[in-house]
């Protein structure tokens, strides 16, 4: 399982300040990517989609931490990282981050589907919601989304990058074999 160390969640009434924002770059298979940071961990992970990276324009703002994350994000896509040692702050909702959790548990060359998703996290029936969640994911591949597939084994959409070519590239990054095609999302 990965080994991300779970941060907690800002006290309520921290302020969200821009200037707390640190983050780096990097050229990947799938685009570019930007991976950012406040106080210490990963908060959000952007991959290009063709309209640019948030912060493009502006000089890196790193630290030893976003440093080893990019070494770890290179390093997978390279083929020598399976699972990622990195501080995270995972920023969503309770139902969310429950979600986000449960996605956590699923290992390099696996997949789940939402509806084990759901069941994982007490609403088995939950498939759009789960759904949603996963959509909404602030730190893919670090909380593996493209890991998830509709109940037959099909890619079911992905909202990261340039959309379902990411999630089939990273699929086949792993060596995961997965239906082409529109199926349903159970």
């Amino acid at each position: 399982m990965p080994d991300l160390a779970l941060v907690p969640p800002l006290p309520l009434g921290t302020r969200d300040d821009p200037d707390d924002v640190r983050f780096v770059r990097l050229h990947s298979p799938i685009g570019r990517i930007e991976i950012q940071s406040r106080l210490d961990a990963v908060e959000r992970i952007v991959v290009d989609d063709g309209s640019g990276l948030p912060h493009d324009g502006s000089e890196e703002h790193r630290d030893d931490m976003l440093e080893a994350a990019r070494r770890q994000v290179h390093d997978y896509f390279d083929g020598r990282r399976r699972q990622f040692d990195l501080p995270v702050r995972l920023v969503g909702t309770p139902f969310q981050r429950s979600v986000w959790s449960a996605l956590r548990e699923v290992p390099w060359g696996s997949t789940t589907t939402y509806g084990r998703l759901g069941g994982a996290v007490g609403s088995p029936q939950a498939g759009r919601a789960v759904g949603g969640a996963v959509a909404s994911n602030p730190v893919p591949l670090l909380v593996p989304c493209h890991r998830v597939l509709g109940r037959t084994g099909g890619v079911t959409g992905y909202t990261v990058g340039a959309g379902v070519a990411t999630k089939q590239w990273l699929l086949r990054h792993e060596g995961i074999v997965y239906r082409v095609g529109p199926v349903p999302l159970g």
